[in-house]
């Protein structure tokens, strides 16, 4: 029976090469010799040719690294490819598009290299590089990084200090919007059918505001139409109600949050309510984002309101079974983005 060569490993055919020319040298015959390895008869006469080039010998026989495909591009060329796409857009380039793609790094390694490569070879290299296609995440270009770090490093461990000093609870503040219409996420069907889910016609808009600490408090309230100033104090006067702790209350910079009103209630409370702001376009700073988000994703999104069931009902049930669970709030403060909080 023939052997394929090819399903052997390097070194295994270096001592087949190496063992069969020895023992041809030493008398045998090559016809038999290959036969008995169950190579091609012909194999044999390769072997014996390049073992008696001048100067190689038997050395002609050893197995060689191969050295591949030669790059197309520099090891320097290549580091620059990844220095475009890490944390930068190709706009920055001059190309109109915000997302990179392979067909995007075509062109510019084109322009910038006079180097064409075709898509597939470029996916590989960004593979090799260590670069993926991964979904974004959104950032508002007003966002200001100096103000985010200042916050990150300064004021929020200010804030931390005097509530410590103080023996007062730090909350974060933040509203949202639910409606009974919404159905959030992907289902399975036929390919080429799409599937339906039943919802209600009607949206039943819900209005709502949380605040929670790291310790694992949460305090809830809903409520209906747009927030403006007097409604904010009125849901500040809820959450106040009954505490004997001051508060540190960390929120955005909501105009409605900022009215003279507002000043004038939390001035009432003798120091007992303070308002500190996040900076502007910044809600990922924010852990009462990471509520909203884990309540919707599992609220009317997973499961749609039935007959005659009444959105704010289903947000009420939501609301218990968070304030039910401190240890599921307290989760929500190792997200990699509110890492800067410490009570």
């Amino acid at each position: 029976m023939k052997r394929d060569g090819r399903t052997l490993d390097r070194k295994t055919l270096e001592e087949i090469r190496l063992m069969a020319v020895e023992r041809v040298r030493e008398g045998e015959r090559p016809s038999e010799v290959i036969a008995a390895y169950g190579f091609s008869r012909t194999t044999i006469y390769k072997w014996l040719k390049a073992s008696s080039g001048r100067g190689k010998g038997l050395k002609a026989l050893r197995a060689t690294r191969g050295s591949g495909r030669p790059r197309t591009l520099t090891a320097a060329q290549e580091r620059q490819v990844f220095r475009w796409i890490n944390g930068r857009d190709p706009r920055q380039y001059g190309l109109d598009f915000g997302l990179w793609t392979r067909a995007i790094v075509v062109t510019l390694i084109a322009q910038t290299f006079g180097v064409r490569l075709g898509v597939t070879a470029v996916g590989a290299l960004l593979a090799k590089l260590g670069l993926t296609p991964q979904k974004p995440l959104q950032r508002a270009y007003q966002r200001d990084a100096q103000a985010i770090e200042r916050w990150q490093r300064e004021s929020y461990p200010a804030i931390a200090a005097q509530a410590k000093r103080e023996g007062a609870d730090i909350f974060f503040w933040d509203e949202s919007g639910f409606r009974a219409d919404t159905v959030h996420g992907k289902t399975w069907g036929i390919r080429g059918k799409t599937p339906v889910v039943q919802r209600p016609g009607q949206r039943q808009p819900v209005s709502a505001a949380s605040a929670v600490n790291s310790r694992g408090a949460f305090w809830f309230c809903v409520y209906q139409g747009a927030l403006n100033a007097e409604l904010f104090v009125e849901l500040l006067e809820q959450m106040m109600k009954g505490r004997k702790k001051p508060v540190h209350l960390v929120l955005d910079s909501l105009p409605a949050h900022k009215k003279a009103n507002v000043r004038e209630y939390v001035q009432s409370t003798e120091g007992k309510l303070s308002l500190h702001f996040l900076p502007g376009y910044a809600p990922d700073l924010n852990p009462d984002e990471l509520v909203w988000s884990h309540v919707k994703r599992t609220g009317t999104a997973r499961r749609p309101l039935q007959a005659g069931e009444k959105l704010d009902i289903r947000i009420d049930a939501k609301r218990h079974a968070v304030q039910r669970n401190p240890k599921l709030v307290r989760s929500f403060f190792r997200a990699p983005s509110v890492a800067y909080i410490s009570d």
